[in-house]
């Protein structure tokens, strides 16, 4: 990959959530995590608002910042961000104008988990499928269940990383036969259409228990549940992790990641102990006469919180 620490300017790296945004201070693709600051946006009027209060806040003047780089919950166009569920426009032309920096850019928040990888501290990794040996040109894919559900691959070239922007999450779900028909159905039922989303997110696994189990649940207490062993949770727990396997495996025939399936957000982090338990591995192979080929695919759980900001400052150490 190179170094990508030569980059000796200043950075500014934000990750913006729908509840709240995090800013920090990086040095090539190293963010310093003592800067790491989490504003609440509903206190703001708009992005500006926020990185103004944090250099203050710092005592960095927005002319010792080089580089400008941001992390958007939503689709990113032309350099403008939308986000899902906040009502601010991020403009990387007005982001640079406001700050003077020399380098800006602005990502979709998975984009940014993608830029992070071979920048991520081995021990925020949880290897759940060995990663067979490979060339490190050999593309990744990076799976991220949180809020929502986005997926992207990620491409090492000699002439630089290609993280390509996408909405994997609001694909058609598939649907296999037994369980998966009846979910499918009452999805369509429902919502009209049966997507990957909204059953591989926070508000997925609600949906999920209530299509099961006929109760309406909250995602926390679901998971409280199933770590005591209650029967409905753990059906639910095992169902939705299959549901995972099913679609990761999907993705992984679309894009081929032999360099490794990295795994990110937080409902991830929650149900990483019992991937192994409930299979996703073995789920994500079953592939018919492709079973034996889906074994060249490693599986991560990034524990990192903070992805998206060394993906910020990996990506403008790049440019």
């Amino acid at each position: 990959m190179g170094d990508l620490t030569g980059e000796t300017g200043l950075s500014l790296v934000a990750d913006i959530g729908g509840t709240n945004t995090r800013v920090a201070l990086a040095r090539g693709a190293a963010v310093d995590r003592g800067t790491v600051t989490r504003y609440a946006n509903a206190d703001h009027a708009d992005l500006s608002q926020v990185l103004a209060r944090y250099l203050d806040e710092k005592g960095v003047t927005d002319t010792q910042i080089t580089g400008v780089c941001v992390a958007a919950a939503g689709p990113v166009h032309d350099g403008v961000a939308t986000l899902t569920n906040l009502d601010w426009r991020i403009d990387r032309a007005s982001l640079g104008q406001s700050l003077s920096a020399d380098k800006v850019a602005v990502l979709n928040d998975l984009q940014a988990q993608g830029h992070a990888i071979g920048n991520i501290d081995p021990a925020d990794l949880v290897e759940i499928v060995p990663q067979p040996p490979v060339s490190e040109l050999a593309a990744k894919l990076v799976v991220g269940l949180g809020t929502g559900f986005n997926a992207c691959p990620v491409f090492d070239t000699v002439g630089g990383r290609f993280v390509p922007p996408s909405e994997a999450g609001h694909v058609s779900l598939p649907s296999c036969g037994g369980a998966m028909q009846a979910l499918v159905e009452a999805m369509r039922k429902d919502h009209g259409f049966a997507s990957v989303e909204e059953v591989l997110s926070g508000r997925g696994i609600s949906y999920l228990h209530r299509v099961l189990h006929g109760e309406s649940c909250e995602p926390a207490a679901i998971m409280d549940r199933l770590d005591k062993g209650e029967a409905q949770a753990v059906a639910t727990g095992r169902a939705f992790v299959q549901v995972m396997g099913i679609v990761v495996g999907d993705l992984a025939l679309n894009h081929l990641p032999f360099g490794g399936i990295y795994l990110v957000g937080g409902v991830t982090r929650a149900f990483a102990p019992w991937l192994g338990p409930f299979d996703m591995a073995g789920v994500m192979r079953a592939k018919g006469r492709f079973s034996g080929f889906m074994e060249q695919f490693g599986v991560f759980v990034v524990k990192d919180d903070y992805a998206a900001l060394t993906g910020c400052a990996s990506h403008l150490a790049r440019l």
